[in-house]
C-alpha cells in the first residue's frame, strides 16, 4: 500500500476530529455510517491508531468486529503495512490477539474481539482500556458494546464507530442515532462519493448487486425497514430457464429437512461458472396426509439423486438425525450449511444479481417461494416469515456454504513481525 493516501474532506476530518484544529476535540464519540465501500473503515481505523499514538504509551486498546476473522481481515490487515511505511513496528501475538505498535521508546496494545453473541460480552471483561474501535457495529450485540464502553476508564478515552445501515429499530439506531446519548458525539454519514480511490466503474457495480431493502443500505446508505418480498430482484425472466446445459463439471444436493414442515432437496449442477437448479424435490406431509421417516426420506433421496456424482450433500446443520441417517451409510458427504439467516439472503440477492444462480422452470415450488417469501412486519429486527421459505433455506443454505462461501483466516499475516 502506498504511503501517501488521498483522502476525501469527510475521511479528513475522520482522522483529526480529536485534534485541537478541529472543533470535535473534545468529542468523547465518532459514529461513521453509510453505504459500503465509502472508505469510513479505513479512515476510522487510522485515526484511531494515529490517536492513540500521539496521546498514550504503553496503553491498552480494543478492536472489536463480529468475529476476531473479520475485525483481522477489514480493520487490521488493510492498516498495517501503511503504519510499517511510516516506521512503526509491528509486533503481533497471534495466539492472544493483539498487536504492538512501536515507534522509538512508546508501545501501544491493541486487543482484538469479536462481538459475534451474548456471550461474548465475558471476553472483554477486566480489562482497562484507553479506547475503543468498533467495526460493524450494528452487527454487534448491545450487551458487547455496552461491556466494551464499560472498559474505558481511561482519563481522555475516546469511541470510534462505523458501520453499515440496518433496520430502524436496531438497538444502535435507537440508542445511537435517534436518541444520542448525552455525551458530545461527532455523526458522520458516507456515501461511496467520500472514497476517492473508488473507481466509477466499480461503484456501478455495485449498485448492480443489491436491490429492496440491501439497496437502500447498502448503496444509498439508509437506514430502513426490509418490507415486501426477500427477493425483490428474482425475474422469472431473468433466472429461469426451459433448456439446460448438456454438462456440468459438479453437482450438488441442499437440503431444508422437514417432518410436519415441507422437505425440500435441490440438485446443483456447474456450468461454466454458473450453478444451475436442476431439479428438486418437495414433500409436504401436511398436504399429502402422511408423514416419513428419515429412512423414507434417504430413500427418495437416492431416487433423486440417481446417477449423478453428487460432491456433497449441504444440509440444515439442525436437522441432526438426517445427518445422522446419510452418515451411517457412507454413500454421501455431508456438509453443514452456513446458517445465518441474514447474510445467507444477502448472498442470495447477490447471486441473483450477478447471475451465479439460475433456476430450471420444472423447480416449480421455488419458482412459487420465491413469489411468496416476505418480510416479517413490525419486529426489532430483519427476519423473514416463517412461511413459504423451505426451498428458499435450502437455496440459501447453498449459496452461503458453495457458491459464495465467507473468507477464510490466512495462516500468516503478511508483514509483520511475530512475537
Amino acid at each position: 500500500m502506498d504511503k501517501h493516501v488521498i483522502l476525501s474532506q469527510k475521511q479528513l476530518i475522520v482522522l483529526n476530529w480529536w485534534n485541537k484544529i478541529l472543533p470535535y476535540y473534545n468529542y468523547q464519540a465518532i459514529i461513521c455510517d453509510g453505504a459500503i465501500r465509502s472508505g469510513k473503515t479505513f479512515a476510522t481505523t487510522l485515526s484511531f491508531i494515529i490517536w492513540a499514538q500521539k496521546n498514550f504509551k504503553n496503553a491498552a486498546f480494543a478492536i472489536c468486529g463480529k468475529t476476531i476473522i473479520s475485525a483481522l481481515r477489514n480493520v487490521v490487515y488493510p492498516i498495517l503495512p501503511l503504519l510499517k511505511s511510516w516506521g512503526l513496528k509491528i509486533k503481533y501475538n497471534k495466539s492472544k490477539n493483539y498487536f504492538d505498535v512501536l515507534k522509538d521508546t512508546s508501545s501501544n496494545r491493541f486487543y482484538i474481539f469479536g462481538g459475534k453473541d451474548e456471550m461474548a460480552a465475558s471476553f472483554i471483561q477486566g480489562i482497562t482500556l484507553a479506547g475503543v474501535m468498533f467495526d460493524e457495529v450494528a452487527l454487534q450485540p448491545e450487551s458487547f458494546v455496552e461491556q466494551a464502553i464499560a472498559r474505558c476508564s481511561v482519563t481522555n478515552s475516546k469511541l470510534w464507530f462505523n458501520c453499515n445501515p440496518e433496520g430502524t429499530q436496531h438497538w444502535f439506531y435507537k440508542k445511537w442515532i435517534e436518541n444520542p446519548p448525552k455525551i458530545k458525539t461527532l455523526y458522520l454519514h458516507f456515501t461511496m462519493e467520500d472514497n476517492l480511490s473508488l473507481a466509477p466503474e466499480i461503484k456501478e457495480r455495485y449498485k448492480l448487486l443489491y436491490s429492496g431493502a440491501f439497496y437502500k443500505r447498502f448503496i444509498e446508505g439508509v437506514w430502513c425497514s426490509a418490507d415486501g418480498l426477500v427477493y425483490q430482484n428474482f425475474d422469472v425472466l431473468k433466472h429461469t430457464v426451459d433448456n439446460l446445459p448438456d454438462t456440468f463439471s459438479k453437482y450438488y444436493i441442499s437440503c431444508d429437512y422437514g417432518i410436519t414442515n415441507p422437505m425440500a432437496f435441490g440438485l446443483w449442477g456447474l456450468h461454466s461458472g454458473v450453478w444451475y437448479r436442476i431439479s428438486e424435490y418437495y414433500y409436504d406431509s401436511k398436504k399429502s396426509g402422511q408423514r416419513k421417516t428419515d429412512e423414507e426420506y434417504y430413500n427418495d433421496l437416492i431416487k433423486f439423486v440417481g446417477n449423478h456424482n453428487i460432491s456433497a450433500i449441504i444440509i440444515d446443520p439442525s436437522a441432526s438425525s438426517f445427518i445422522e441417517c446419510i452418515k451411517r451409510r457412507r454413500k454421501f458427504k455431508v456438509i453443514k450449511a452456513e446458517n445465518d439467516v441474514i447474510s445467507g439472503i444477502n448472498l442470495v440477492s447477490e447471486a441473483l444479481n450477478s447471475k451465479k444462480i439460475i433456476i430450471a422452470k420444472n423447480c416449480k415450488n421455488c419458482i412459487r417461494e420465491f413469489a411468496l417469501y416476505e418480510w416479517a412486519k413490525n419486529c426489532s429486527k430483519d427476519e423473514p416469515k416463517k412461511q413459504n421459505d423451505h426451498t428458499m433455506d435450502e437455496i440459501r443454505y447453498f449459496v452461503a456454504t458453495i457458491v459464495m462461501p465467507k473468507q477464510k483466516q490466512p495462516n500468516f499475516l503478511p508483514m509483520f513481525s511475530a512475537i
